[in-house]
């Protein structure tokens, strides 16, 4: 009896083993072929960190070093179900790891899967601190294959991920230059748009775009294009991770239709696609067969059409895979209809979807299908929550149902019950929706078999439904995985109000915050342990709520000069204005004042204003700010000595650095002023102006943004 025990618990042992790693988190200057080196991040000295390889049924120990200056780092181990205090989100479920620190997860990996880490704290995942994860099944995988490559797509910049948000925050058109996707009089024209230009002018609405960003490059495997392994005749299972930070791919291979097997890591029914759009965060195993001779590129094709990564497999002459048609972003209406027919039309066979011919598919979900059921019991109590999509591209406001995370972080449920959650896109932007520690059913009309996911894309104007039993405890972050959507306030935290809560375990110092949920103390008070104070404040993961930043605009000419120093954040401008002209006296206006933003179309604005314009003085002022049809700004003031003045102001992009702009104003104290010019953009920062003015004759020189 006694060997028959040891040998038992020897393959207990062996079946359940820990497996001990460790990710080291190091700056240094990084950037991939043709591109300027600059800060990023490394883990264990290479972008993307190492793939992390288990079985299941194994337990992790992975001890994530800090050798960061003065930085606080993290890892959240995206889509594996574990303990809420392994999750890696600072200050909602594990501490953040200091500068110099060491943190070791310990968790058991209970599926198996294609998934990934990242850092989720500040906007580091931009510049390097995400990685891969593969979890083999106990059993084998279900489709066999000869051999298997990671392929971990990303963007990269080599601007901060600080000045790219900062530039998308100040409503600036120089991404759209720099991908050649500026929307412009003259290219309206040659596009034979013009009709649909002034539509959208009419209609207040700005230019639209795919992306937000313009990259330097898009990479697999930290490079623009890499050689795989793989001979003729072979079949490959391609374990596709999208880690980009704001970028979409469309995923083709020449070598035919990519067969998918495995969606978000769960295995599904396997489907033929020929091309397939992959969001932010998700990861699909895709089947490829190598053909008898020649060099065949897989190509992973930014949504927006501003480049490409490729991996070839093979010898010999290449094959290249299909071009993807460029979007017109003059006619949205292509995106709004394509999404609109995905969410009304019938499933469809794989016949028809391969003989489809549409070059810009949206996600298959309606055609996966998981392995066996996943629906939940009937007896389950449900909820459904709606929750709109809902944002300013100007502003670069993102939210959930009008509210920013900022506003409104919390939404409160109960262990036990099935959440309904009914997405709605309001905006013309995609939407990569994540729930940590949790897969939901995508409900796409699969019925029992439904597939799991723990990201979805919500397309422009569409709708998605999913559903996901509620069978944790503590808090968990949902959230826009586009990192500056998340930044700007796309998160809400899932908190669970069961009674029987605990605060996280681990090494947490006194005085962390973290989330307390379900009254389970008084805010401010230490817990039970000693190790930490507890406060009801949501904190998303070590981002700001609603950070400020600092834009200074003007110009500098032969005539004058004017321009705004502005501190601002979500919906507040605080700012100081000034137009001074110097050809013969000098004269000057200034306002220091208050701006509130509500929406695109209406502002209100209370300040002071001093001059030493001839009879005029120095005066308190109030005011509102309103967008008129063709994007015409109105503004209306009233000032402490009883003088009105009215506005208006427009600007056109004639071509795509060119633009015109010209304002008038009446005040019933000074009589009319009125102004007109042009510019050229030069740079990000500078621009060539020319311009005159009604006080100050003609003149020119630079305008600049910093």
């Amino acid at each position: 009896m006694k060997p028959f025990f040891l040998l038992f618990l020897t393959l207990t042992t062996l079946s359940a083993r820990v497996v001990e790693l460790d990710l080291t988190v190091e700056e240094q200057r990084w950037g991939p072929e043709g591109v300027k080196p600059s800060r990023a991040l490394t883990l264990n000295g290479t972008i993307p960190g190492p793939v992390l390889r288990f079985r299941e049924g194994d337990t992790a120990r992975i001890r994530v070093h800090n050798r960061l200056k003065n930085e606080e780092t993290s890892i959240h181990w995206h889509g594996l179900l574990l303990p809420n205090v392994q999750d890696g989100v600072p200050y909602v479920t594990t501490p953040p790891i200091l500068p110099g620190a060491t943190h070791t997860f310990e968790f058991p990996l209970k599926h198996s899967g294609t998934y990934w880490y990242h850092s989720h704290t500040g906007l580091q995942e931009q510049i390097g601190v995400y990685g891969s994860i593969v979890v083999e099944p106990k059993g084998g995988e279900p489709v066999k294959t000869d051999r298997e490559h990671v392929l971990v797509l990303s963007d990269w910049s080599k601007e901060s991920p600080e000045e790219i948000m900062r530039t998308l925050v100040r409503g600036s058109d120089w991404y759209a230059l720099k991908k050649g996707t500026i929307q412009s009089l003259t290219g309206a024209a040659k596009a034979g748009a013009l009709g649909d230009f002034f539509e959208r002018e009419r209609s207040r609405m700005p230019a639209m775009d795919i992306s937000d960003v313009g990259y330097d490059a898009f990479l697999i495997n930290g490079r623009r294009e890499i050689h795989l392994p793989g001979k003729p005749g072979e079949t490959l299972r391609l374990r596709v991770i999208n880690a980009a930070a704001s970028t979409y791919f469309y995923l083709q291979s020449a070598t035919g239709p990519l067969k998918i097997v495995a969606a978000d890591g769960p295995a599904v029914k396997p489907i033929r696609v020929n091309r397939l759009l992959i969001g932010m965060a998700e990861t699909y195993d895709l089947i490829v067969r190598i053909p008898p001779s020649g060099k065949w590129e897989f190509r992973a094709t930014a949504q927006d059409g501003s480049g490409h990564a490729s991996a070839f497999f093979g010898d010999g002459t290449i094959n290249a895979a299909p071009e993807i048609p460029k979007p017109n972003n003059y006619n949205m209406d292509s995106h709004l209809m394509a999404a609109m027919d995905d969410m009304e039309k019938e499933p469809v066979s794989e016949k028809e979807a391969l003989a489809d011919e549409e070059a810009r598919p949206l996600s298959p979900y309606a055609r996966l299908h998981a392995l066996e059921s996943t629906a939940f019991p009937a007896s389950q109590p449900r909820r459904t929550i709606k929750l709109r999509a809902t944002g300013d591209m100007e502003r670069y406001i993102w939210s959930f149902n009008g509210k920013t995370m900022a506003e409104d972080g919390v939404i409160p449920i109960k262990r036990g019950e099935v959440l309904r959650l009914e997405f709605i896109n309001d905006t013309m932007m995609h939407h990569p929706l994540h729930l940590h520690g949790h897969f939901f059913r995508v409900l796409a009309g699969q019925g029992n078999d439904a597939p799991l996911k723990h990201t979805i894309d919500l397309p422009p104007m569409g709708k998605r439904t999913v559903e996901f039993a509620a069978s944790e405890s503590g808090d968990w972050l949902f959230h826009c995985h586009l990192l500056y959507h998340m930044h700007a306030g796309m998160t809400r935290i899932f908190s669970y109000q069961n009674k029987d809560w605990q605060p996280p375990e681990g090494k947490l110092k006194p005085g962390t915050n973290i989330v307390c949920t379900d009254n389970c103390c008084v805010p401010g008070t230490t817990d039970p342990t000693g190790k930490m104070t507890l406060d009801h404040t949501p904190h998303a993961g070590g981002h700001d709520h609603d950070p400020m930043y600092l834009l200074l605009d003007g110009s500098l000419q032969s005539h004058l000069s004017e321009g705004v120093l502005t501190l601002m954040n979500s919906r507040n401008d605080f700012y100081a204005a000034w137009e001074t002209g110097y050809q013969d006296d000098f004269e000057y206006e200034a306002d220091l004042a208050w701006k509130r933003y509500f929406d695109p179309n209406f502002s209100t604005v209370l300040g002071w204003r001093f001059t030493n314009h001839h009879d005029e003085k120095n005066r308190a002022f109030a005011g509102i700010e309103y967008r008129l049809p063709y994007l015409i700004e109105s503004s209306v003031q009233l000032d402490s000595e009883g003088d009105l003045r009215l506005g208006l102001g427009k600007f056109m992009q004639i071509t795509d650095r060119l633009g015109a702009f010209a304002d008038i104003q009446y005040d019933t104290g000074s009589d009319f002023e009125w102004t007109t010019g042009l510019t050229y953009t030069l740079t990000k920062q500078f621009s060539l102006i020319s311009q005159y003015h009604s006080d100050y004759g003609m003149g020119g020189g630079i305008s600049f943004r910093f």
